[in-house]
């Protein structure tokens, strides 16, 4: 049985600049994929059923985003058959990396194929929007400029780099941060065009930083090694280099017992070709 690659997001930049009538918070966003992330394997069933095969600790089924979107795709497509998925999980969940919006795409993509359905990229994007917000960009498959709450996607080009990622040891709840006072939602739109390496902030990170000082922290460590920024909305911390040397060697000087990676920047989505 196959390995499917669900990748890690980086948000390069994190702009809120509005608020619509129903809540969601408008952004602007730079996503990046890297080359670590979750595994999934699917074994296509004949009798209908849909059910992952390892339990998770903190993970019900009913709050499972594959196990919700082969149920979604399933009734979407009219498809007769079923699935159990593996789920090998390596991404921290409140992270800020798209873990379970990865795992999402990364479902639907390889269900697409699995089960014969040929559904085009733009409807599976529809579907996974129903799921989350990041859900779109994965399935979309490459860098790129976000607008909307996220799934307003143009592609950009962007030049090779390599990423130190560190994981505090908190799980941040997306929710909290959106809602809280403290939080700028005002920032200034740009055009896509006006995007270069460095651009920007993310407006979530000084929230963050104030209710949960571990990621604070490990943004103080990287930031020793020049710009460092949290990813979504939290908990990881990021740093861009130019070689996997610079990479490893920043890596290497992390603080004791700090958990975390480095991984190349991808341009794009591994199973991109899954759908056209």
């Amino acid at each position: 049985m196959s390995a499917y690659p669900a990748p890690a997001k980086l948000n390069l930049f994190l702009h809120v600049v509005g608020r619509r009538p129903d809540g969601y918070h408008l952004l602007q966003s730079v996503f990046r994929f890297v080359d670590f992330g979750d595994e999934l394997r699917f074994a296509v069933r004949e009798d209908g059923a849909i059910s992952r095969s390892n339990p998770l600790l903190g993970l019900a089924p009913e709050h499972d985003l594959c196990v919700r979107a082969a149920r979604l795709l399933q009734q979407a497509s009219g498809c007769r058959l079923g699935v159990e998925i593996t789920l090998e999980k390596r991404l921290p969940m409140g992270g800020g990396l798209g873990g379970g919006s990865s795992d999402a795409a990364t479902t639907l993509l390889a269900l697409n194929r699995l089960w014969g359905l040929n559904l085009s990229r733009a409807v599976l994007q529809q579907l996974g929007l129903k799921l989350g917000a990041d859900v779109p960009v994965f399935i979309f498959g490459e860098s790129a400029f976000a607008e909307g709450v996220g799934e307003i996607l143009q592609p950009l080009a962007l030049p090779p780099a390599w990423y130190v990622v560190l994981v505090p040891p908190v799980s941040v709840p997306t929710a909290e941060i959106f809602t809280s006072k403290e939080l700028t939602r005002d920032t200034i739109p740009i055009k896509m065009a006006a995007f270069s390496t460095g651009y920007g902030h993310n407006d979530l990170e000084p929230v963050v930083c104030r209710k949960y000082p571990q990621v604070a922290e490990m943004l103080a460590s990287l930031k020793a090694f020049g710009d460092a920024r949290m990813t979504g909305s939290g908990a990881c911390v990021f740093a861009e280099f130019a070689t996997e040397q610079e990479a490893r060697a920043a890596f290497a000087q992390r603080p004791r017992d700090a958990e975390g990676f480095v991984a190349r920047g991808l341009d794009q989505h591994p199973l991109r070709n899954f759908a056209d």
